[in-house]
């Protein structure tokens, strides 16, 4: 359920747990440029950075994030990416977020842009993308030092922006405080509109030096600081990589998981070629006709739920970026039939209205977040990003050292590319480089065809369960495009069709839908289906695969790959989930769940 808001007479918005004001009578505005951006010297202190990075204690309305990506649109010399990572324990309703920026012509459209991104805000990680991907909010849902323990990263601007010290203690205890010191380094700007002395002691303690300044009427101080601590910092565990300056990188692999790398790192300022040993991008298994976007549901919302949750979003926002509605993807939602007729649903989940997955019936869950998609579509709009090259017919069989970078070398030793890095997101094909991962092809076959009449008996939402069916996708022909399937053969890189399967697939659409079925059983009979087969690349505990393929003896070789029948779901999420590491980036998932993805836990 979303925080309730009571808006007073004066049109001050008002806690009734905290019993507290959100903001002064002066309005959020102001105080969100004098108290935040004034107190960490911005915009003057991010001019031409390649990133910046911000931790906030306290979302609220959103106003001090509005402000801020505000004042990073008007900066000329803003910095390329927009970090801001906010902890939140009560969320408001995106109503709220609206009324609370109503009374700011200039942050009305941003705040209309991130009340469309407002859903599902169940406890966890949520990553909010705007402008072209170059501003990214981190919503992380749940007390704060629990939420401040799941993240790590070096900030460059800290906001204190939580209700008073007096209505809400744990926000501003020595614990808490302490927490957020370890997101510093040395010049890290620290800003609030607090100056309690328990609040300024705590902040001295943990290496800050703080001051008073003018505060914006009501308010006659405030406070700002600057991480300088008098000793040696010491934190536990290496810290994250930063790279300021990007370089070239080369991609192996131009389907979905390369695709989603590619444009991550463009968007970051890397120069980036991507080989694909095809003569065209989504070759493989990513040239599916049409595939589906949901996510997976469990009753005590497991690690593949939380993940999946993660990856549609991630996904989600791409697809309304980039791709066109109705023609490359439809947020139709799907319809899952349990044959277990286990429709339970992690508690609170339904309360949130249609933004959420919700029993439909007695065996079926509905999830409005869902969508069909055209995969190749997603992977050209990708390739299209500024900055990247894609060379098609270059099969890298082999990786030599070439200084401080790499050279990809073909079968028959001929040099393909320098790089100062590589990623390996070739598929069950990243296998021939990748030879220490344990990565287990898995086939895969649907059934599809065109439906120029019959219509009515095919569902509108795509049906998933034992097997889909996704049915109604407009052509170029002016007919429907049809996708019933698919099957799971491991071990097995067989691309032939077997009529076996065929019959497989249509027994599953049977079960799954007896109308659809009856419906397509003489375009099954008269020969006017097709089949199609590619090779899933999987790996052995069936979540992706993300992170460095062996520091030792291949610095600066990482793979994105595994994403077995789930590569809609899992390639954008993985690609931001690398570039957060190389970047040191707030990552978009908490560490326990970046972790169940890195390579180095196998």
């Amino acid at each position: 359920m979303t925080e309730p808001v009571s808006w007073r007479a004066d049109g001050v918005p008002q806690s009734a747990r905290f019993d507290d004001i959100y903001h002064t009578e002066t309005g959020a505005l102001a105080q969100s440029r004098h108290v935040f951006l004034g107190g960490c010297d911005l915009p003057e202190a991010w001019a031409n950075r390649p990133q910046w990075l911000i931790l906030e204690t306290g979302f609220g309305l959103g106003l001090s994030f509005l402000t801020t990506w505000q004042a990073w649109r008007d900066d000329p010399e803003r910095p390329r990416l927009l970090h801001f990572v906010s902890i939140e324990a009560h969320p408001v309703g995106a109503d709220d977020l609206m009324r609370g920026a109503a009374a700011y012509p200039e942050l009305v459209g941003l705040a209309e842009a991130l009340a469309a991104q407002w859903h599902g805000l169940l406890p966890g990680f949520h990553r909010l993308a705007f402008d072209e991907g170059r501003v990214l909010l981190t919503l992380c849902v749940g007390d704060v030092q629990p939420m401040l323990r799941a993240q790590r990263f070096e900030a460059d601007s800290i906001f204190l922006d939580g209700f008073s010290p007096q209505c809400n203690p744990d926000m501003w205890s020595p614990e808490t405080l302490k927490a957020v010191s370890r997101f510093a380094r040395v010049g890290t700007g620290i800003a609030t509109w607090t100056i309690a002395r328990a609040v300024r002691d705590a902040l001295a303690q943990n290496g800050f030096k703080v001051e008073k300044r003018q505060g914006l009427p009501p308010k006659r101080d405030c406070l700002r600081g600057v991480f300088a601590p008098e000793w040696t910092v010491r934190r536990r565990g290496a810290l994250p990589e930063r790279i300021d300056m990007p370089g070239h990188c080369a991609v192996i692999g131009a389907g979905l998981a390369g695709a989603a790398v590619a444009a991550s790192l463009s968007r970051r300022g890397w120069r980036v070629t991507v080989l694909d040993a095809a003569d065209h991008a989504a070759a493989g298994a990513s040239a599916l006709p049409v595939g589906m976007l949901a996510p997976h549901v469990s009753p005590d919302d497991a690690l593949l739920s939380r993940l999946t949750r993660a990856g549609v979003r991630a996904t989600w926002t791409e697809l309304a970026r980039l791709l066109e509605h109705g023609t490359d993807w439809a947020a139709t939602g799907v319809l899952e039939r349990r044959s277990d007729g286990d429709v339970r649903v992690p508690a609170g989940w339904q309360a949130d209205g249609p933004n959420e997955s919700f029993p439909a019936d007695a065996t079926s869950l509905r999830h409005a977040r869902a969508a069909w998609v055209r995969p190749r579509a997603l992977v050209g709009a990708w390739l299209r990003e500024p900055g990247i090259d894609v060379r098609h017919g270059a099969q890298v069989s082999r990786l030599e050292r070439a200084g401080a970078g790499w050279r990809l070398v073909d079968a028959a030793g001929a040099m393909l590319l320098d790089a100062d890095r590589v990623v390996i997101a070739g598929g069950i094909g990243s296998a021939t480089l990748a030879t220490a991962l344990p990565l287990q092809p898995v086939r895969g076959q649907v059934e599809w065809g065109h439906a120029a009449s019959g219509l009515a008996a095919l569902p509108a939402t795509p049906t998933n369960g034992d097997g889909h069916l996704i049915a109604r996708v407009p052509d170029t022909n002016g007919s429907a495009l049809w996708l019933t399937g698919a099957t799971f053969d491991r071990d097995s890189t067989d691309l032939g069709p077997r009529e076996a399967d065929t019959g497989v697939n249509r027994v599953r659409l049977a079960r799954l839908h007896p109308e659809a079925a009856a419906a397509l059983a003489t375009a099954f009979e008269g020969g006017r289906t097709h089949t199609w087969v590619g090779v899933r690349c999987a790996s052995a505990d069936r979540r992706p695969l993300v992170g460095p393929l062996d520091e030792t003896a291949l610095p600066g070789v990482w793979v994105s790959t595994a994403m077995g029948s789930r590569g809609l779901t899992f390639a954008a999420l993985c690609a931001e989930l690398l570039a957060a590491h190389w970047h040191g980036e707030p990552l978009p998932l908490p560490t326990t769940l970046s972790r169940s993805l890195d390579t180095r836990r196998l």
